[in-house]
C-alpha cells in the first residue's frame, strides 16, 4: 500500500512539473512572466490611478511614458497615493522634440524620474491641499501648494479636475511638473 501511495505522489510531482514547463526549460525559453498588479482583469471594483489615465483619452501622452518607463505597477497598486496627471496639452507646452528626447531608450531613467515626480504616497483631495503647503513626492523632492482663489497650483501646475480611485487620487493638471536645473 505504502508503494501504491509513494507511486502515485511520484506520478502527480511529475505531471506538476511537466505541466509548469518543468526544470529543463531554459529561462530564456519562457515566455515574459506578467507584469504585476497591472495585469490583474477585474471588472467589479473601482479603477485604479493607472486605469483611469489609460481609460482618458487626454492623458495618451502621460499613458505612453508610463509604459515606456514600465511604471504601470506603480500606478496600480495599493497606495494610497495621489497622481498629479498632466494632461496632452501640458505635454504639449514642453520645447519642440522634448517628448520625443525622453522616450529615447538612453533617456528612459530621466522620463522615469519626471513621471515619478508627479506622484505622492499619500492621498490629498483637492480640499486637503492647503497654501503654502509641502508636498513629499515620490522622488524625494518637496513641491509647494499655492492658492489663488479657487484655484490650487502644484509647484505652478493648476488642478483642473479629480477623480477619485481605488488607490488614490488622480488631479487632472495644466503643466508638466519638472524638476528644477541644476
Amino acid at each position: 500500500m505504502r508503494n501504491y501511495i509513494l507511486i502515485i505522489l511520484l506520478a502527480f510531482a511529475f505531471t506538476a512539473c511537466t505541466q509548469s514547463g518543468g526544470t529543463s526549460t531554459a529561462n530564456n525559453d519562457r515566455e515574459k512572466p506578467a507584469k504585476g498588479q497591472s495585469s490583474v482583469q477585474d471588472d467589479l471594483s473601482n479603477p485604479n490611478i493607472l486605469q483611469i489615465a489609460i481609460g482618458s483619452a487626454d492623458h495618451s501622452t502621460l499613458v505612453a511614458g508610463v509604459q515606456a518607463t514600465e511604471l504601470e505597477d506603480v500606478l496600480s497598486n495599493v497606495g494610497p497615493l495621489t497622481v498629479f496627471a498632466p494632461n496632452n496639452v501640458a505635454f504639449d507646452k514642453l520645447p519642440e522634440g522634448t517628448l520625443e528626447t525622453l522616450l529615447k531608450d538612453e533617456n528612459l531613467p530621466t522620463l522615469a524620474r519626471i513621471i515619478k515626480g508627479h506622484a505622492t504616497p499619500f492621498s490629498f483631495t483637492k480640499e486637503q491641499l492647503r497654501d503654502g503647503q509641502m508636498i513629499y513626492m515620490a522622488t524625494g523632492r518637496y513641491v509647494k501648494v499655492e492658492k489663488q482663489g479657487e484655484d490650487v497650483l502644484v509647484d505652478g501646475a493648476k488642478i483642473l479636475g479629480s477623480v477619485k480611485a481605488s488607490n488614490g487620487i488622480v488631479h487632472v493638471v495644466d503643466k508638466v511638473i519638472l524638476e528644477p536645473e541644476k
